[in-house]
């Protein structure tokens, strides 16, 4: 199986309440043991979906979470960590993403931005076929 942590960018499907996919792409990185692992804030939806209902499903992608073409779906069960595990975590997107991280987070700080949450929390996916 392709390693999915290896990839630029994955689309991270969440779902609804009412079963609805929806998608959003992210910067994956290798949390240990085959699991993938993410950071973000915990305001966005995605978190709230995550705690609701902690299947998941990754697939390679690109910058806006459209699925490159001959990749497949895996399906996994998502945690949202803070504390040691987001520090560890956003050490690893430091060190995989550098100086774009430093761009997101500056504009993450930037008053009144569609992206104005700062990272404070991250998930770690178990994928089903580990």
């Amino acid at each position: 199986m392709h390693n999915l942590a290896e990839e630029k960018y994955v689309a991270v499907t969440t779902y609804r309440k009412d079963g609805t996919p929806k998608p959003v792409p992210v910067w994956p990185v290798d949390a240990g043991d085959g699991r993938v692992g993410f950071i973000t804030s915990s305001e966005p939806w995605k978190i709230k979906r995550i705690e609701n209902n902690a299947r998941v499903a990754l697939q390679a992608s690109d910058s806006r979470g459209r699925v490159k073409e001959n990749t497949q779906s895996v399906a996994g069960t998502a945690e949202v960590v803070a504390g040691e595990d987001f520090v560890a975590l956003a050490a690893k997107v430091k060190q995989k993403y550098g100086f774009k991280l430093k761009i997101i987070n500056f504009m993450h700080a930037l008053p009144g931005g569609r992206t104005g949450h700062r990272n404070d929390r991250g998930v770690i996916v178990t994928l089903n076929d580990h």
